[in-house]
């Protein structure tokens, strides 16, 4: 089982539709500061990795995995002092093959003779989860579509067992996981794997933050127990794509705001992704109506206690029995080293405080998945595209 007290994710590269991407130099910095400075030892990234990437005017795919590896050769770190997560592009791109390919192309990328833990970006298969929007319900119909039953249908269970399986053996990979799936997909792979004889998955990576504890209450904190697939967590947007961070409390996100001329200003000098047109779209299921009122409160507990919203939320995410690992994201130094100090904090959050927090998640246990806002005409179709409900 891999636990980790904390784990920094770096997305690099300057793209023309990523307003703060750091570029090379910055990201040195960051994981200077980060590992050979403040002991953080584990780096989290994907072989699709900067988002977006590719085109004319983009870094292409990888990039961010050979910065990493570029960074190790350069510092002259030990192999041994980080551990490195990756992951394999999801979807019908999950074959045994892409599999062997693919995992060659980020050890070559990330100069290393081998990966500590390769996850799945999304499931083979189709899964709601995996679901950018608002909907978390099976859709029949989506399972049943040409996408993911022709050729064979998507990779069973048992091949991406033993594809991992074969990694494992060759000295590629030192365990794998899954990201961005359910409590059937991580029942379903330790089980396929424990019946093949071969290596079960080690971790599975999810969306969890304040107002996103889908994970603790869908089954998938049950399946990844000790006392059952004993499968360690990684949670992702732990400040919520940087809603917890209460930078847009004041003034709300460019594409919510009503005030047209403020609303520009805003486009114009963005605060973080929620200001953007591409990531503040993709990223709205963060600013629903139920979401900014939870925001709000846990805001005024933060207030209260003598510490900042990104504080509280940092903390209380990684005193949950749930995560083992907790990844946090970046654009500039001033972030990172935030996000350190709260790490350092020994002293856990009360019970008291704890409980504060608990009351208001019953208000709405799961708002960021909620909207106030559906239209009669939107006829199963959300704000990004996706189905709902």
């Amino acid at each position: 089982l891999l636990t980790c007290a904390s784990l920094v994710r770096y997305v690099m590269g300057r793209v023309s539709a990523d307003f703060n991407a750091p570029g090379e130099s910055e990201c040195y910095e960051f994981m200077d500061e980060a590992i050979l400075k403040n002991g953080v030892n584990m780096i989290d990234t994907a072989e699709q990795y900067p988002i977006p990437s590719g085109g004319p005017d983009r870094i292409p795919e990888g990039a961010t995995e050979t910065v990493i590896g570029k960074w190790i050769k350069d510092r002259g770190v030990k192999r041994e002092r980080v551990v490195i997560a990756t992951k394999i592009t999801g979807g019908r791109n999950v074959t045994p093959r892409n599999i062997k390919n693919d995992c060659e192309g980020s050890l070559k990328r990330l100069n290393t003779d081998y990966i500590d833990v390769y996850q799945l970006h999304w499931p083979a298969r189709y899964s709601p989860q995996a679901n950018w929007g608002q909907s978390l319900k099976y859709n029949l119909e989506d399972d049943s579509s040409p996408y993911w039953r022709q050729f064979g249908g998507p990779t069973s269970f048992e091949d991406l067992c033993l594809a991992m399986e074969n990694l494992i053996q060759e000295g590629k990979i030192r365990g794998w996981g899954l990201c961005n799936d359910n409590a059937y997909g991580l029942t379903a792979c330790t089980r396929t794997a424990k019946a093949l004889g071969v290596t079960p998955p080690c971790s599975i990576q999810g969306d969890f933050s304040l107002i996103d504890r889908k994970s603790e209450e869908n089954g998938v904190a049950e399946a990844a127990s000790p006392y059952n697939e004993n499968v360690g967590f990684q949670s992702y947007n732990a400040l919520a794509g940087g809603m917890l961070t209460n930078k847009y409390s004041a003034t709300p996100a460019a594409l919510d705001d009503g005030n047209r001329d403020r609303a520009r200003k805003s486009l114009e000098n963005p605060r973080g992704r929620m200001d953007t047109r591409g990531w503040g779209g993709t990223l709205y299921r963060y600013r629903t109506d139920a979401a900014q009122e939870a925001i709000r409160e846990y805001a005024k507990i933060a207030e209260r206690e003598g510490m900042s919203l990104t504080e509280l939320s940092l903390r209380w995410c990684r005193q949950r029995s749930l995560v083992t690992t907790t990844l946090v994201g970046h654009s500039n130094m001033g972030q990172l080293k935030e996000s350190l100090k709260y790490f350092k904090v020994k002293e856990p959050l009360s019970e008291k405080i704890m409980w504060d927090i608990d009351v208001v998640h019953m208000r709405n246990r799961t708002p960021i998945f909620s909207s106030n806002r559906v239209g009669r005409d939107w006829f199963g179709e959300g704000e990004i595209g996706e189905p709902i409900p």
